[in-house]
């Protein structure tokens, strides 16, 4: 028997599983509406990262291959974003324009069927989900090279909303341009802190280019769409958005660069067995203040303490909000009497939320 015939073989196996894999997405999509009404019988949102990461890991333990996991997980990222769609459309606010690595955050996390809504500044994330004109918004808080998003952790203190989720996204940097050549590249885009990031690349590749600063990777990809002589330093995700070719892949002198993002909304997540919990507190001026009220409490409890910083109250001079992250969740006993221990010894305390730990990029 030819190539040939064993070739249409296979092709009609592959044609008779697709139709099976169709009948049980429509199937699972039947589950996801009679969940969605129960959900709205008891209001609960649609969106359940608790839910969502517990599916990530059965699905990593019992995937056979050949697929990978990640591979595995892209396809159903789609799928878990449809049946949200059945459930109730999302709107995602995030830092635009499109093709801004908070999109492509939002994206990875939230999928094709949300309908994603860049907008001006950090602020107006947050506007837009207070409001009600998103159902969920989606923020840098810290980078593994640069450190904090100060305005960020302000604008998380001094708002309603909590944190639903946290994102890791790796940062990876690629050079687009319109034509797909270097040697039409006079000047490189960028936002400054890319730039700095990829300047041993690009003194190699391209030296003696122009350099020109951009409000974001995003902005440098829509200036390169409409020029072949202006290069992008920009995520992968705007060479498609704007119709870019790709000069340098991952041309970002550290392979660790990192950034964590925070999912705000207006409903809390419930406990998952792992979680991390954020606070924000201040401490009246005494000295040994801080180690007796507050990490004297905690190495008795036994928590782990993630992350603590520092940042300026802006309402009274040298007074500091500190900004705490820890493992457990608030609804945990054990978490509950810490905190309102803790609580009592602080002249101001907030939980910014408790939420499953993210998977590290």
């Amino acid at each position: 028997m030819g190539s040939s015939d064993n070739l249409e073989k296979l092709r009609k196996k592959i044609d008779d599983l697709d139709r099976e894999v169709l009948v049980l997405l429509n199937r699972r999509g039947e589950i996801v509406l009679r969940i969605g009404e129960l959900k709205t019988e008891n209001k609960v949102g649609v969106y359940d990262p608790v839910r969502e990461s517990q599916i990530e890991k059965r699905l990593r333990e019992v995937n056979p291959g050949p697929l990978s996991d990640d591979s595995v997980l892209r396809v159903y990222r789609e799928i878990i974003s449809a049946c949200r769609a059945l459930q109730h459309p999302l709107k995602v606010a995030f830092l635009g324009p499109d093709g801004s690595f908070s999109h492509q955050a939002a994206f990875h996390e939230f999928g094709g069927s949300a309908e994603l809504l860049p907008v001006a500044g950090f602020g107006d994330v947050f506007e837009e989900v207070e409001n009600g004109r998103a159902s969920y918004g989606v923020v840098p808080v810290e980078n593994s090279i640069e450190g904090s998003i100060g305005i960020v952790l302000d604008l998380l203190s001094g708002s309603s909303l909590t944190i639903s989720a946290e994102l890791f996204e790796r940062i990876n940097l690629f050079l687009l341009s319109k034509s797909g050549s270097l040697r039409d590249i006079k000047v490189i885009a960028s936002h400054p802190q890319p730039l700095a990031q990829c300047k041993k690349w690009l003194g190699k590749h391209l030296p003696d280019r122009k350099i020109r600063e951009t409000s974001s990777t995003a902005e440098a990809a829509k200036l390169a769409s409409r020029s072949k002589g202006v290069a992008a330093v920009a995520s992968e995700h705007s060479a498609s958005i704007y119709k870019l070719k790709v000069l340098g892949k991952n041309i970002e002198d550290s392979n660790w660069n990192t950034t964590r993002f925070f999912v705000i909304g207006r409903s809390a997540s419930a406990p998952s067995g792992n979680d991390r919990t954020s606070i924000v507190f201040t401490l009246r001026d005494k000295p040994g203040e801080l180690q007796k009220s507050f990490f004297l409490p905690f190495a008795e409890a036994g928590v782990n303490l993630t992350k603590i910083e520092s940042r300026p109250s802006k309402e009274r001079p040298w007074e500091y909000l500190f900004f705490v992250d820890f493992k457990g969740h608030k609804e945990d006993k054990a978490i509950k009497s810490l905190v309102d221990k803790v609580a009592k010894n602080c002249v101001y305390l907030k939980v910014l939320g408790s939420y499953p730990i993210g998977r590290s990029a």
